[in-house]
């Protein structure tokens, strides 16, 4: 009897131990390695093939294997340094439209295909991404240029404004903009005017008093108060948009359009350029809209924002209760002191700015970000559209900081200016009421 009880407990504690082991976890699979068709493909498509593409705005196509291999390392430094794609928005702000930017894990994903050796794989395995990434302008219902060609004259900036023809009969409602500058290279800014029927006339005398084509225009297109409505504009790094859908932008027939172009030669020889604007038209639209530029009116008029020389982080900030003062340039287009809604914020600086701000200061002591910019590249501007617009009542303040590291050796002292060389703090809005 012991002994059965001897050899019953020996093999209860073996199945015991068997058990035992049984439970361990398994030792991790390891993930296959990466391959172009399976992996990376659909993660170029969505975030890069909106601009790689034949006659995009990037400078070469990645929509083949060959093509993403060739350039696979310089790809894999530009995302590890958040460079590519240029997306500069901080998603930590609030949430917004179209977004490129890439993931912790997207990132170490195309990092380790190119460490692995750049592996094409099977077509076959080819899964259908979600496709580029969408922005841009839809479709280009008017394209206006310049009536000829211009070269610059002035060094290192010169402002030229253009008086275009605007051909439409009927009202027509601006629903989407992009500028094509003819020369990039020399090119600095578009912004396009709407010049309406009762100021076409101080329009058309600016521009018959200069023998050129065009006119001298700094600043603004030429007339006091710069209060002339904005249709779109153009800056390094920007494809266009669409605007909100059931919005536009009102433009009367007998109306003109004054295209300012910002030329710097300090990069470039001067040359030839024909830039154009393109735009989608709608019949009629929800909303009337309007773009509002937005800085500090000190530092444009008494020169306020001093950057001095040799300092490494030069700060400034204004805001101001918006909604009153668009009942003052809106031209009926707005109720008085009634809550507007914003649906796209951008951000301007030059080449010393280090990064930007814009926020909402509610008149309960909060605060709600509208863009941030932490990292400001010249060369990668845009507009960027809010998932979900954000409504300003009165009472409340937009407000725009910018920061500027002016401690480069040889630097000067700089301030608010319209030269490349000069600075600006300059926000804009897309909104409606």
């Amino acid at each position: 009897m012991r002994r059965w009880v001897g050899t019953s407990t020996i093999l209860i504690a073996v199945l015991l131990t068997a058990c035992g082991e049984s439970t361990e976890a398994p030792p991790p699979l390891e993930a296959p390695p990466p391959t172009y068709h399976r992996d990376i493909a659909p993660l170029v498509q969505e975030k890069c093939g909106g601009c790689h593409v034949e006659g995009g705005i990037a400078p070469f196509p990645l929509q083949r294997y060959s093509e993403v291999f060739l350039l696979r390392t310089a790809i894999q430094a530009a995302v590890k340094a958040r460079i590519m794609p240029p997306w500069m928005a901080d998603s930590d702000c609030t949430e917004y439209l179209h977004d490129r930017s890439l993931s912790d894990e997207q990132i170490e994903l195309i990092s380790r295909w190119v460490e692995e050796g750049g592996a094409e794989g099977d077509v076959a395995e080819a899964t259908a991404g979600p496709g580029p990434i969408q922005g841009g302008l839809s479709r280009a219902d008017l394209e206006l240029a310049l009536p000829v060609e211009y070269s610059p004259t002035r060094s290192p900036d010169e402002y030229r404004c253009f008086v275009l023809d605007w051909p439409e009969s009927e009202v027509r409602y601006v629903s989407g903009f992009r500028g094509n500058p003819g020369r990039p290279s020399i090119v600095h800014h578009v912004i396009a005017f709407l010049a309406r029927p009762d100021e076409v006339a101080t329009f058309q005398a600016l521009d018959a008093a200069d023998p050129e084509p065009g006119y001298t225009c700094f600043g603004g297109p030429g007339v006091a108060g710069n209060t002339v409505t904005w249709l779109g504009s153009w800056v390094p790094g920007s494809n266009g948009s669409d605007y909100p859908g059931g919005t536009g932008i009102r433009v009367d027939p007998g109306s003109k359009v004054v295209l300012q172009i910002h030329y710097n030669l300090s990069g470039a020889n001067a040359a030839p350029d024909r830039t154009s604007i393109s735009m989608r038209l709608e019949s009629s639209v929800q909303k009337v809209a309007i773009m509002q530029p937005w800085a500090n009116p000190a530092w444009v008029r008494d020169g306020g924002m001093s950057i001095p020389a040799g300092q490494a982080d030069v700060r400034h900030r204004f805001s101001f209760d918006l909604v009153p003062v668009l009942s003052n340039v809106t031209r009926g287009v707005f109720r008085d002191n009634e809550p507007i809604t914003v649906h796209s914020a951008a951000l301007h600086m030059h080449t010393l700015g280090t990064r930007a701000r814009l926020e909402i200061e509610r008149k309960t002591a909060t605060t709600e970000c509208l863009l941030d910019i932490p990292r400001w590249d010249f060369h990668w501007q845009a507009s960027y559209g809010l998932a979900e617009g954000k409504v300003v009542k009165p009472g409340d303040r937009i407000a725009v900081e910018c920061h500027w590291d002016n401690s480069q050796p040889g630097a000067k002292d700089v301030s608010w200016g319209e030269g490349t060389e000069d600075e600006m703090c300059l926000g804009t809005f897309y909104m409606t009421q």
